[in-house]
């Protein structure tokens, strides 16, 4: 397998249904939970210079409010909806910054990858750092206690919330 047809049968077979399990829809590689005020929003964002044999990505993970969707139906949220988006890195601790298929700023795929332990590496990073995180976030005060360590995403959280005079309560 090349390490993209390794990262079509990660998603298939792990990260699409992982998330449905969590209650996200999706739509390309986007998934989107809603929590009735805001969106949770995960995002796979696949490099310019992947090729084949080697893939690199990451995902953009963070909150978009509903008031402020793209999609007036407001039926799904997407990458363009963000209000706060990181990386996956500041959901994880700090001993999976970097790992055998990690950097500190993306993941990688080859094709001499060994598939099933990248889904473990992938797993453990989801279920043990990512998910519980974002499981936590039920109300626009959690996010903006969550998020609000971050000076230019917590600042900007708080002044959309402010824009569209939604409440914290």
């Amino acid at each position: 397998m090349t390490a993209k047809e390794k990262q079509t049968e990660f998603i298939k077979s792990y990260l699409k249904p992982t998330l449905k399990q969590n209650g996200y829809q999706t739509s390309a590689q986007t998934w989107w939970k809603n929590q009735g005020d805001f969106f949770i929003i995960v995002n796979l964002q696949n490099f310019s210079w992947n090729d084949k044999d080697n893939v690199d990505f990451c995902f953009n993970i963070g909150i978009g409010l509903t008031a402020t969707l793209k999609d007036i139906e407001k039926k799904k949220a997407s990458y363009n909806d963000l209000s706060v988006y990181v990386r996956e890195g500041f959901y994880l601790q700090d001993n999976r910054q970097e790992h055998k298929y990690k950097t500190k700023d993306r993941y990688s795929i080859k094709s001499d990858t060994d598939l099933e332990d990248f889904k473990k590496e992938m797993s453990y990073d989801f279920e043990k750092g990512i998910l519980p995180k974002l499981d936590s976030l039920n109300t626009l005060k959690d996010c903006v206690d969550f998020y609000g360590s971050l000076t230019f995403w917590g600042d900007n959280l708080k002044r959309v919330i402010s824009e569209n005079n939604l409440s914290l309560n």
